[in-house]
């Protein structure tokens, strides 16, 4: 179904990709968002949307990341990780301009602030504390994915800035109280603080090669490190060795359905000890394994014969960038987590000519494995300006902390 919204200059149509979608489709408000005309789609379902396109557009951004590819949302979506049944209910908007995409980004309809790792719980209650709905919200992210990179893909900053209008217009229209940029590159920082949006820090730990003078591999590497940085990490390492546990690393097309059993195995594993439930489903792993399966390794660990456990990072070779995701064991051995995670990472990115390894949320024990503290950004736009104020004034604060 389409309707027009009336506006002065410009004009901004919205078609709805499903006669079941509820946002916005109104005829009774002015909407504002650029000085040029665009067509506003708004999808239920990653899959309606052009993937070429969306790529192409992808990756004339700044920093474009494998999160962002159309495979990987198609794939949260089709595999019913981020689907309404589990709080996330696809709202993702395309501007188009001359019957060419101009912007676009993957927005949520949220009910809940789980697995997103920019945790606004306290701003949720606050809302309830005075009798107002903080859910639903707007969420612009990947879900279940704390990786900066470029969440507003345009082909300039007009399309950027009329990108950010649709959102507010979609907010304002549902009367939802809030909308949220998780993750953001400088670029979409740049643009949400142009339009009076809120900014919000945070820290995550991170590797970064030495561009001057390179490690050659990881004992180079340790031997750039405080020694008692360097005799943990080699403790670490010989008791994981000691205990009879060597690793095989995967890579592509080498990860077999068996591996990703293995691996769905132990990601289950990791949840279930700390009492949660997974969010990616097998089938995610499968889609996602097939679709990208160039920008994936994982290691396994074997032990007696058997495996124990295995990680996953992503990688992109291009951009010499990689990430690290998830992991799981089916035993307990001392230090096979650090060893897992990040020293064997760390080595094969060595190895490989990868300049930058992100260890992913949260962790200051990070510091003592090579990773050092870099800042991650969000934005926020909060319909009701008493609470918008209340924010901004909590958001220096904790800013304050953070510097």
């Amino acid at each position: 179904m389409r309707r027009a919204l009336p506006s002065r200059s410009p004009t901004v149509a919205l078609i709805c990709a499903s006669a079941t979608f509820s946002l916005v489709c109104t005829d009774s408000r002015e909407v504002h968002i650029a000085a040029e005309d665009y067509l506003i789609r708004l999808h239920d379902d990653p899959r309606t949307i052009d993937a070429a396109a969306w790529n192409d557009l992808l990756a004339r951004q700044s920093a474009p990341t494998p999160f962002m590819r159309h495979e990987y949302l198609a794939a949260l979506h089709a595999s019913g990780s981020a689907v309404p049944d589990s709080g996330w209910a696809p709202r993702f908007v395309v501007l188009a301009r001359d019957g060419a995409l101009a912007a676009a980004c993957p927005a949520y309809l949220k009910h809940h602030s789980w697995g997103e790792y920019v945790f606004d719980w306290a701003w949720a209650d606050a809302y309830r504390r005075h009798g107002l709905a903080y859910y639903p919200k707007l969420l612009v992210a990947v879900p279940f994915t704390p990786v900066a990179g470029t969440r507003l893909l345009a082909t300039d900053e007009a399309a950027r800035t009329a990108l950010l209008g649709a959102l507010r217009a979609l907010a304002d229209d549902a009367a939802l109280s809030s909308v949220h940029l998780l993750f953001a590159d400088e670029t979409d920082r740049r643009a949400c603080a142009a339009q009076g949006w809120l900014l919000r820090e945070g820290v995550q730990f991170h590797w970064t090669q030495d561009a001057g003078a390179p490690a050659a591999d990881f004992d180079a590497l340790l031997a750039r490190m405080a020694r008692d940085k360097r005799k943990k990490i080699r403790q670490e390492r010989r008791r994981v060795a000691d205990a009879g546990v060597g690793f095989e690393v995967l890579e592509g097309d080498a990860i077999d359905d068996a591996s990703w059993d293995f691996f769905h195995r132990c990601y289950r594993l990791t949840y279930a000890a700390h009492r949660s439930t997974p969010y990616l489903t097998r089938e995610f792993f499968a889609q996602a394994g097939r679709s990208l399966a160039s920008h994936w390794v994982m290691f396994v660990a074997w032990q007696r014969g058997e495996r124990i456990a295995a990680s996953l990072i992503a990688v992109d070779r291009a951009r010499r960038a990689a990430w690290g995701r998830y992991w799981g064991a089916t035993r307990f051995v001392p230090c096979l987590h650090f060893e897992a995670c990040y020293h064997q990472p760390l080595a094969w990115c060595l190895a490989h000519g990868i300049e930058r390894f992100e260890g992913g949320a949260q962790g200051e024990h990070k510091m003592a494995r090579g990773l050092l503290p870099v800042r991650t950004h969000s934005a926020h736009w909060l319909r009701d300006a008493r609470f918008a104020g209340a924010v901004a004034d909590y958001l220096a604060r904790e800013g304050a902390g953070i510097a």
